[in-house]
Parts: C-alpha cells; sequence; structure tokens
C-alpha cells in the first residue's frame, strides 16, 4: 500500500500548486495497479469469507406429545 500513499501524496502535492497533471513513471503505475488489485482481491475475499458464515440453516424439531 505503500504506492497508493505515493498516489495519494503526489494529488495532494499538485492540488496545493495549482497543478492539471499528473506524471508517473510505468514502474510506478504498476505497483499502483498492484497495490490496488491487491486490496480488491482482499475485499472479494473477505466478503466470501462473511457470505460463508452467515450462511446458517435454522432446523427446529417439534416432537408434538412424545
Amino acid at each position: 500500500m505503500i504506492y497508493i500513499k505515493k498516489f495519494i501524496d503526489k494529488i495532494s502535492s499538485m492540488e496545493g500548486r495549482q497543478g492539471r497533471d499528473i506524471v508517473m513513471t510505468l514502474d510506478e503505475a504498476r505497483a499502483l495497479r498492484d497495490d490496488i488489485t491487491f486490496l480488491l482481491l482482499d475485499k472479494v475475499e473477505a466478503n466470501k469469507n462473511n457470505q460463508q458464515d452467515q450462511d446458517v440453516i435454522q432446523v427446529e424439531l417439534k416432537g408434538g406429545k412424545w
């Protein structure tokens, strides 16, 4: 997540200077893509785990007058 923080810092810096363009090297862009992809995959996995935990089947058996 280092590259996401660097990207946010670049945006903040450019806003302070009234800049319009952000320039990134290809390596920086790839690393940012990888960080974003990692976060999205982590979120998907967390959602899958939560759904599995929430899939509860409740069964109620009544014996009547046994």
